[in-house]
């Protein structure tokens, strides 16, 4: 599984697009088999989907993200998972256990 976690320092970014940087973690068995830092290429409507489809991204996390990007997302079958808070490391520590909380999705426009 490759995720991408929305970045702002190291902390989860509040809006998927108007982010820092992307964290994507390759994550095999449970365990981080690789990460990279990918900055921002710039949020314009339907670039970002198909920018980390490109990336082979089957999941983004972010703390908010409004409805069309989330379809569009959907399209390249890459699940979206919002209202996340919380430093990177925390964040992926809980989702590899299954364990990741969510709160409301923080950007509903």
């Amino acid at each position: 599984m490759r995720v991408a976690i929305a970045t702002d320092g190291n902390m989860v970014a509040p809006h998927f697009g108007r982010c820092q940087a992307y964290t994507i973690v390759d994550i095999v068995n449970g365990e981080v088999v690789g990460r990279t830092l990918v900055e921002n290429p710039g949020h314009q409507p339907g670039f970002l989907p198909a920018f980390l489809a490109e990336r082979g991204v089957n999941c983004i996390i972010a703390g908010g993200m409004g409805p069309r990007a989330q379809g569009l997302f959907a399209q390249y079958n890459i699940l979206t998972i919002t209202g996340v808070t919380g430093p990177i490391e925390q964040v992926l520590e809980d989702f590899i256990n299954d364990d990741l909380q969510t709160g409301p999705n923080i950007c509903e426009h």
